[in-house]
């Protein structure tokens, strides 16, 4: 089952087409319906922000919430924020006052909860707002004092977010929280491991029938599977495979997609400029500009080719690796998707450039084919049609949208966002027939017609 089957039954969101990134608790960003981008034409809407924009998510119909914080690494603290849109011009119908971070810079998390609130972690704040008029109903510092990334509500409304740490940096804290008072409740958990990766939730049933709620976090060198207790404390599974070890010549994994009994990650993600980000605190501030030196495009700090894992979610002995593409120093700022109507999962590679197409969920994973192009955001796929949308960030400095064939790897259609700058921000299907798009200093809505 995927998330587009059961997204409207999740009790823990508003019914929305997109109430949370990747569209749901799996990461398998998914939507209903089709682009049919090959015969159809794209219009494109652009609003410059001027500040670090980071996703959509959606509530009622035509009701969008736009959320990020301000790309200040130097100069005046920073502050999180949330708009109210207009989906046809992206201009802000309500705007929420500035939000506290704790003077960390990093991409939070906007979601739209069952209760009819709007909540936005950011930095090492839990913010609960009004709908309308974004004022601030709730206020929570949370009590790891980093920035956090990465907030989903479980099937009991329960909200889950952590912070991030890098290897060296120690255990990672995650924070259970009631949706209405912000209330944590228990203890925070904290994992033998760092983690940098967002996390992804899953509800299964144990041997004896029962529905068990999971949390899934890529660690530093395993990937760590919580049990949400029903009396909102939180476990360690047993189930914790290793996906890599110490001082291994890759990076770290970013999030994990949870589909077809597995669970996908690609590794090489703590590139330079995530590092330089977290080396200090508060994260991402420097007595003076750091320039070009949070650059994604630097080479990698270690030797090893990007690697797609498949993990399996019964037997943590169960891990098949591929490396799509084979090229020294690989690097990504975003995690794979895996698609299971059509038996795929998508990889790339932000650093070298490449994108690909990998089938098999046996012995071996093979790479079905390649794309010449530099991706490095959270995509979205429709399998009604086929069709995956991610960037390319071209040689010239365009951050496009392009259309891709799931199956074939054929190139359907390329649409220029407008922005100058591509990340690894998130893509976000409004349910008719478009894509907003969210990077540093730009959002863009595309539609299709």
């Amino acid at each position: 089952m995927t998330d587009l089957d059961r997204l409207h039954h999740h009790p823990g969101y508003w019914p929305s087409p997109w109430p949370v990134e990747c569209g749901g608790n799996r990461r398998q960003k998914a939507s209903p319906g089709r682009l049919d981008a090959a015969t159809r034409t794209a219009a494109v809407t652009t609003r410059r922000t001027d500040t670090w924009t980071v996703m959509v998510v959606g509530r009622d119909p035509g009701e969008w919430y736009l959320g990020g914080t301000m790309a200040a690494f130097s100069g005046p603290p920073p502050h999180g924020w949330v708009e109210r849109i207009d989906p046809d011009t992206l201009e802000p119908l309500a705007t929420s006052p500035e939000l506290p971070c704790g003077e960390h810079v990093w991409c939070g998390a906007v979601l739209a909860h069952a209760n009819g609130s709007i909540l936005s972690v950011n930095g090492s704040y839990l913010h609960r707002l009004d709908p309308d008029d974004l004022s601030i109903e709730v206020e929570r510092e949370l009590p790891a004092d980093r920035s956090h990334n990465g907030l989903l509500a479980l099937s009991d409304g329960t909200l889950i977010t952590k912070d991030l740490r890098l290897e060296g940096q120690g255990g990672t804290t995650l924070t259970r929280l009631d949706p209405n008072s912000l209330d944590i409740i228990g203890d925070p958990l904290v994992l033998p491991e760092g983690s940098m990766g967002r996390i992804a939730a899953d509800v299964t049933e144990d041997w004896s029938g029962q529905a068990v709620e999971h949390i899934y976090v890529p660690g530093t060198e395993h990937v760590w599977r919580i049990i949400a207790q029903p009396d909102g404390s939180m476990t360690i599974d047993e189930w914790q495979p290793r996906y890599r070890r110490a001082n291994d010549a890759v990076g770290l994994a970013w999030d994990a997609c949870i589909s077809d009994g597995a669970c996908w990650l690609m590794d090489c993600g703590d590139i330079h400029s995530v590092r330089r980000i977290h080396e200090v605190e508060p994260n991402g501030r420097y007595p003076e500009p750091p320039g070009r030196d949070l650059s994604w495009r630097l080479p990698a700090p270690w030797p090893g080719g990007l690697r797609l894992l498949r993990v399996s979610t019964l037997d943590p002995s169960d891990v098949r690796v591929a490396e799509p593409f084979g090229t020294p120093g690989g690097g990504i700022i975003a995690p794979p998707v895996h698609v299971p109507e059509h038996g795929v999962t998508i990889a790339w590679d932000s650093i070298n450039g490449g994108l690909a197409g990998v089938i098999g969920d046996g012995v071996e994973l093979d790479v079905s084919w390649q794309l010449d192009i530099r991706p490095s955001m959270q995509p979205v796929v429709f399998p009604d049609s086929g069709e995956l949308v991610i960037n390319d960030f071209t040689d010239d400095g365009a951050d496009h949208l392009v259309v891709v064939d799931l199956v074939t790897g054929e190139l359907l259609d390329r649409v220029d966002t407008g922005s100058r700058i591509g990340n690894g921000m998130f893509l976000t299907a409004d349910g008719d027939g478009g894509v907003f798009y969210c990077s540093t200093l730009t959002v863009a809505h595309v539609r299709w017609t």
